[in-house]
């Protein structure tokens, strides 16, 4: 099981931290929600749970709880810019469709 992080990501997130002050790294989940079931999670990670997984890449930390890391395993989280803003967003091999405004996802079913 492995998350990446691209070199943008990891430099965005490296600026947050700085700029909040303190912080071992991102935090990501998944939530339900939205019409199409689930919806990923960020905050910041000031400690490493019980049951989390840790990622590293780019001398970053990159914080996943168990049960959210069943639906991003495998992921790829990047930092891009879209029209007038700039954004987290996954590209998730598990996704099945997403809502029409993009803010939700559900994923494939296991075999």
């Amino acid at each position: 099981m492995a998350i990446q992080l691209t070199e943008s990501a990891a430099k965005q997130i490296q600026k947050q931290l700085a700029k909040r002050g303190k912080g071992i790294g991102l935090r990501v989940g998944v939530k339900n929600t939205g019409c199409s079931g689930y919806a990923y999670t960020y905050g910041y990670a000031d400690d490493v749970r019980d049951g989390d997984r840790l990622f590293e890449t780019h001398d970053v930390k990159l914080v996943v709880d168990a049960k959210s890391l069943e639906f991003i395993d495998g992921s790829t989280l990047d930092y891009v810019k879209e029209g007038l803003k700039q954004v987290f967003k996954f590209v998730n091999p598990n996704v099945d469709a997403t809502c029409g405004c993009g803010e939700s996802f559900s994923v494939k079913e296991k075999a």
